[in-house]
């Protein structure tokens, strides 16, 4: 019985951007005795069915925007005489389809981490449940992926998690309802033993893909000692403080490594944290702005933002320690009117925002934005090939509508060409120039241009373009631009790098 791991894709590149961590941690919590798994990166080359034989288990990880790829996937598998196994947020949230469309033989529901070798075991014994509850497992019981298994050549950027859970809830976000608003943060030495292998084989650059970089802020302190809640405020500030250890340690490794994380507006505030994260050398993350007016952030309950200058000065701060953000902009929401689109451009410019990407409003599955949605549909639920579009998912890419939620002010081409302008606007060579004043060294701006295009083509092909000949020019070009990125991102292999602080790690010093 062999084991296959699938991250399901429509669209290959040929070099990845950031390494999907899930396969390699599944692939650490498959038991040794059945080897290692086979593992399938389908944004790196398409499953060859011929490898998959009958009596092997195939798993195989979801979420919204992959589900009708990983379907077909599953259905291929279940052909060839294989165990199918679904996990992921999707999975989470809708076993049944699963079950129904993807010829599933079992789900599982949550972290994988701890049952994957139970739903191994029993696959093994003939003894499948349709469901596994894999719940939400307390940081110290998330394993270390299994970096070792990676094709080298196959990624600019490695990921490492350091926490689990958002405290927050916002309305068009789905992280708080099924990873939880408890951060489970991971011990230090885990994470460091981690990043410490993807260095010896060659990874300067590493996401940290957290839900929450920044789980703690000094308002939430600032509550618990108004309520004089004496647990709360100690759960906090030791949570607080491991951020700050960890970040300690990030900053003893080699001085060539860089980060990237996730982090919500109101780090800005935080000084201390700011120049931890510069010590750090997290010299970048993306930041939600969602909206630039008030009455927009306040109608994706993300009113703990600021708005115009307000705005412009908090996202300076990061820059002035270091901080470069990849503002993510929100359109479509029902406050928007035809002038937003050239007023958030104009902001993003004006913040000195080093990358921004700008998404349509979509619901999400297991959002508050979605539940109120498909509420409001009631039975009046247009169809598109005899899919309700409140399972848009199951409808192919090119017919799926590009706005699901009627606009009091725009119809939904207007403000597909709108976002396709500002996309437009803000990366065209001569901006990205500007922006590329970030960084000093020829290579470093090279490398600069050369990503920005990437991400802006890379978008172009799953997104905003709706004209078939332009998305498969997109795809041309990003895999061209892919191969050039690889090149300036890898460093040279440090494969007798040790631990930098701490006990010793586990994993084996690898040969020259």
């Amino acid at each position: 019985m062999s084991v296959h791991l699938v991250n399901p894709s429509d669209v290959a590149f040929g070099i990845g951007v950031i390494t999907p961590r899930w396969l390699y941690v599944l692939a650490a919590a498959t038991p040794r005795h059945l080897g290692d798994p086979h593992i399938v990166d389908e944004t790196l080359e398409p499953i060859n069915p011929e490898s998959i034989k009958r009596g092997d288990v195939v798993g195989i990880g979801v979420h919204t925007a992959n589900t009708l790829r990983g379907f077909e996937v599953g259905k291929i598998a279940r052909e060839r005489g294989a165990h199918v196994i679904f996990g992921g947020i999707h999975a989470t949230l809708y076993p049944e389809e699963c079950h129904r469309l993807g010829a599933a033989h079992a789900v599982v529901k949550g972290d994988g981490d701890a049952i994957w070798a139970t739903v191994l075991e029993d696959c093994a014994k003939g003894q499948l449940q349709p469901v596994y509850e894999g719940g939400r497992l307390p940081g110290d019981r998330l394993i270390p992926a299994r970096w070792d298994l990676m094709k080298p050549g196959s990624y600019m950027w490695a990921s490492v998690q350091t926490v689990r859970g958002c405290p927050k809830h916002c309305s068009f976000c789905s992280v708080w309802r099924t990873d939880g608003q408890k951060p489970r943060q991971r011990a230090g030495d885990g994470i460091i033993q981690e990043i410490v292998q993807l260095r010896r084989l060659g990874y300067r650059y590493i996401a940290l893909a957290d839900d929450n970089f920044y789980p703690v802020s000094l308002t939430d302190i600032a509550l618990a000692e108004r309520q004089k809640d004496e647990a709360r405020i100690e759960q906090l500030r030791s949570l607080r403080a491991e951020r700050f250890e960890l970040m300690r340690r990030l900053a003893e490794l080699p001085s060539d490594m860089i980060f990237f994380t996730q982090i919500t507006m109101e780090a800005a505030e935080d000084v201390e944290f700011l120049n931890a994260m510069r010590e750090a050398r997290i010299k970048g993350a993306l930041v939600g702005v969602e909206s630039v007016t008030e009455e927009g952030l306040k109608s994706v309950f993300k009113d703990f933002n600021l708005a115009g200058d307000n705005l412009v000065e908090r996202l300076k701060k990061f820059r002035a320690h270091g901080v470069h953000v990849l503002g993510s902009f929100i359109f479509g929401l029902s406050t928007d009117r035809p002038d937003t689109f050239a007023a958030t451009a104009a902001l993003a410019k004006k913040a000195d925002i080093t990358f921004a990407q700008f998404v349509m409003m979509t619901p999400f599955p297991g959002t508050v934005d979605f539940d109120k949605w498909e509420k409001s549909l009631g039975d009046q639920v247009t169809k598109v090939q005899g899919v309700p579009i409140t399972r848009y998912w199951l409808i192919p890419g090119h017919l799926r509508p590009k706005l699901y939620t009627p606009h009091p002010a725009m119809n939904a081409e207007e403000i597909r060409q709108r976002t396709q302008g500002v996309w437009d606007d803000y990366y065209q060579l001569s901006e990205i120039w500007k922006r590329a004043k970030c960084v000093k060294a020829l290579k470093s701006k090279l490398a600069f241009v050369f990503i920005s295009k990437l991400y802006r083509q890379m978008y172009a092909n799953t997104g905003i373009a709706t004209d078939s000949a332009r998305r498969k020019k997109a795809n041309r070009w990003a895999r061209l631009t892919a191969k050039l990125c690889l090149r300036l991102f890898r460093g040279q292999p440090m494969p007798k790098l040790n631990m930098p602080a701490g006990p010793q790690e586990p994993f084996p010093i690898l040969p020259a």
